[in-house]
């Protein structure tokens, strides 16, 4: 399957004991394919970095099952250290992922050459794709431009392929662009919010969170058919909405917030300890940012 268009980073629904709740997981896998998004990954918004690795293997394992092939799903297998990613690399290939994408260590400061290292190790561990993923918004340090150029001369532009969120967004991707030739296969990775800026530079497709899937599929689809008025009409209140998803659990706090809201999570539980938590102000002002979202949607 190629990967390209909205891939949704899924949230995982728990119990009151911590514990994946299959049954909400799977109405939001059926609300997701429903909504049009053409894959699904399991990545830091997801909790993974939460879950054991034995965890984490039982939780695309169930995500393979619910999705029955009808769409390819993308397993994040970065850790902190290469004897763990490479391992679960291989479990994730084994088990029949479409994908991989894996974040640099960052618990400990590495040398540039040691994060290659990294990278080819989790690379040469399978045959399938493998997206290297840029996180240092939330966590760990950038990676350098040249890295991801290198990737591509090694391994292709389709066994390697980019989540690049370190700021400047924009100009980091124009350099990459420029310094692979335009190889360079790219996922927008701030909810949305950068998609005005990179669509135009080229990207595959976007990685957005599982709390507005109607959106995002609008809004790619207004992209792709270079209708700039309604991309910018669902954009506008996108961005507001995103204002309030500024740390990793903020991301998570919103998103089930919003999954509980429409119906598909019946609860917001985390993993703790949590580094956030919404109050009832800043829930009544997502929930005003979300109307004026859904309404700039549904005007067509």
């Amino acid at each position: 399957m190629k990967l390209a268009g909205v891939f949704t980073v899924l949230q995982t629904p728990l119990t009151e004991n911590d514990q994946i709740d299959e049954q909400v997981f799977e109405r939001e896998i059926e609300w997701l394919i429903e909504c049009g998004v053409d894959g699904v990954v399991l990545a830091m918004v997801s909790e993974v970095l939460r879950f054991s690795a034995e965890e984490r293997r039982r939780l695309w394992q169930l995500v393979l099952k619910l999705v029955r092939g009808r769409i390819p799903l993308v397993a994040s297998v970065g850790a902190e250290s290469t004897a763990i990613a490479t391992m679960l690399s291989s479990w994730a290939l084994n088990d029949g992922v479409a994908a991989l994408m894996a974040t640099p260590p960052a618990a400990f400061a590495y040398l540039p050459g040691e994060i290659s290292k990294y990278y080819v190790a989790i690379i040469e561990s399978v045959s399938c794709p493998v997206i290297v993923q840029d996180a240092s918004n939330y966590l760990g340090q950038p990676l350098d431009v040249s890295l991801y150029v290198d990737l591509i001369d090694a391994y292709g532009q389709e066994r390697v392929q980019f989540k690049p969120e370190a700021k400047p967004v924009k100009e980091r991707l124009e350099a990459l662009k420029n310094k692979s030739g335009g190889r360079a296969r790219v996922f927008e990775g701030q909810g949305g919010a950068d998609l005005l800026d990179t669509f135009p530079v080229g990207i595959v497709g976007t990685m957005p969170g599982a709390e507005i899937p109607w959106a995002l599929v609008a809004l790619w689809k207004a992209l792709t058919v270079d209708n700039w008025k309604r991309a910018r009409a669902i954009h506008a209140p996108l961005l507001k909405l995103v204002s309030f998803q500024t740390t990793l659990d903020a991301y998570i706090a919103v998103e089930k917030y919003l999954l509980v809201k429409q119906g598909i999570f019946t609860s917001t539980r985390q993993r703790g300890p949590l580094g956030f938590v919404l109050s009832a102000a800043v829930q009544s002002q997502i929930d005003l940012e979300f109307e004026g979202l859904r309404a700039a949607v549904d005007r067509g």
